[in-house]
């Protein structure tokens, strides 16, 4: 049995490094016992292995609540979500007691935002509707849609302390026996970057046939030792050394097309002085054509000399020191992308099925086509047939209105679907009648259809013995 799940919390006291996170859980969890609290369900977020799922058994566990989970694993349609987290959300426990029944739904942030799948949609209403605590889980916040973050109370599990981390690999070690040397403990934690479940993975690929373990016997390669973004900006912003800018640069875990928006977002942090700055963001300007030129030419060669114009040339322009301790901020950017996510996956899916329709591309439609199909779509005329010739979903026909999901938008969303419903009957009825007409068959018609001669008239003066004739004559 693989140690991480062995010795998975069975209680929150058990939970290692997340005391504050631990009150915040019990409080909520007796707010349930106690009735329906206002917020339904929660949002656990953090780096993969923090103890994000494992909190959420453990609560289950401590509270006996029974559990119900669906992970990326398991089809997220709107259909299973409502078949399996929706009723679970609604009805009693198993055994039949007035006990709760958590609801738990991983990787959260993995969940299909558009209609046709509508795992984001059927989650909301779930949560609306529940008598029955939900947990959501999620790596990353802002690659949650909004609405959905929005309806749900956001709790940030940070890394584990390395403390804490030494204390929990330690325990196992005693309780499976194994004697560990001096050092190896500290070591696995320092290549583990505060995931613990990949250190007491590490932990036990080591101890694998062995009683004692030593520093020479870890076979377990450090994951990163590359420098952190906040490290890289400090030996730019601080040092006059383009070298040491620039291979601190490479050291971070970013592409340089990351890597500018950090250095944008932090330079007037690193330069106070207005000289500094305005040299500064020239170097990124420059750093950024050339960025612009391996997006046009897939030339990835061109990277090279942007990554040396944000590092070494930032570091370079600088005039005086700037020493001490400066708190750096991730970009602005990378938060309004996740914001604006949802939205652009609608505006990606409208493009692809106009430029599917009209055999055009979908950066075409986003750039040209796009302004005439929203004007389309105000107009009373035409927006029921604009959607249903294009069938759209509700959120796309919000999309193309400039608004938010409305009655406006369902009531177009409804008359499209009626109006391709009655199309498709058609079409059926059609094919019907034409199946009739191919087997010969009589059909019955209404008082106030035209009727349709199946047969061709016998023309006048024509005799079956002079068809008989006629058609001898071609007779070989």
């Amino acid at each position: 049995m693989e140690w991480a799940e062995k010795y998975r919390p069975k209680n929150l006291k058990d939970l290692a490094g997340h005391s504050s996170i631990v009150k915040e859980l019990y409080k909520w969890a007796h707010d349930w016992e106690s009735g329906v609290p206002k917020d339904k369900a929660l949002i656990l977020y953090g780096k993969p292995g923090v103890g994000k799922t494992s909190a959420a058994h453990a609560l289950a566990s401590e509270m006996e609540w029974d559990v119900i989970e669906l992970n990326a694993s398991d089809q997220r349609t709107a259909g299973i979500i409502q078949k399996v987290a929706g009723s679970a959300s609604r009805m009693g426990t198993f055994d039949g007691t007035s006990g709760r029944r958590l609801v738990i739904l991983d990787e959260a942030d993995n969940l299909h935002g558009n209609y046709d799948r509508g795992g984001a949609r059927a989650i909301l209403d779930v949560i609306k509707t529940t008598s029955q605590p939900i947990i959501l889980i999620a790596n990353e916040f802002y690659d949650i849609t909004p609405t959905l973050r929005m309806s749900c109370r956001p709790i940030q599990f940070k890394i584990i302390n390395t403390t804490s981390m030494v204390t929990a690999l330690k325990n196992i070690c005693r309780n499976e026996g194994v004697m560990i040397g001096i050092g190896v403990i500290e070591r696995i934690v320092e290549g583990a970057n505060g995931d613990l479940r990949s250190a007491i993975n590490d932990l036990q690929a080591m101890a694998i046939g062995k009683s004692e373990l030593e520093v020479d016997d870890m076979v377990t390669a450090p994951r990163d030792n590359k420098k952190t973004v906040f490290k890289a900006m400090d030996v730019i912003f601080k040092e006059h050394d383009v070298r040491a800018a620039q291979e601190a640069a490479w050291q971070v875990d970013e592409s340089p097309e990351q890597l500018i928006h950090w250095i944008d977002e932090n330079l007037p942090i690193g330069y106070t002085k207005d000289e500094d700055m305005a040299a500064g963001y020239f170097q990124l300007a420059r750093a950024d054509q050339f960025l612009g030129r391996v997006r046009r030419r897939q030339n990835y060669k061109l990277w090279r000399y942007a990554g040396l114009l944000m590092s070494g040339g930032v570091a370079a322009v600088k005039t005086q020191t700037y020493p001490g301790y400066k708190k750096y901020q991730p970009p602005q950017y990378f938060r309004k992308m996740g914001q604006t996510k949802a939205r652009r996956n609608i505006r990606d899916s409208l493009a692809g099925k106009i430029g599917e329709h009209f055999h055009v591309s979908s950066e075409y439609v986003r750039s040209d086509l796009l302004v005439f199909f929203k004007q389309m779509m105000r107009s009373s005329d035409h927006s029921v047939g604009l959607a249903a010739e294009l069938k759209l979903n509700p959120d796309e026909i919000a999309f193309l209105l400039e608004s938010k999901p409305s009655k406006k938008v369902e009531k177009i969303y409804q008359a499209a679907q009626q109006l391709i419903q009655d199309e498709v009957e058609h079409d059926i009825e059609m094919f019907g009648r034409f199946t009739h007409m191919k087997e010969g068959k009589e059909i019955k018609k209404a008082p106030d259809e035209i009727p349709i001669n199946i047969e061709p008239e016998e023309p006048v003066g024509s005799s079956n013995e002079e068809e008989k004739n006629q058609s001898s004559l071609f007779d070989f």
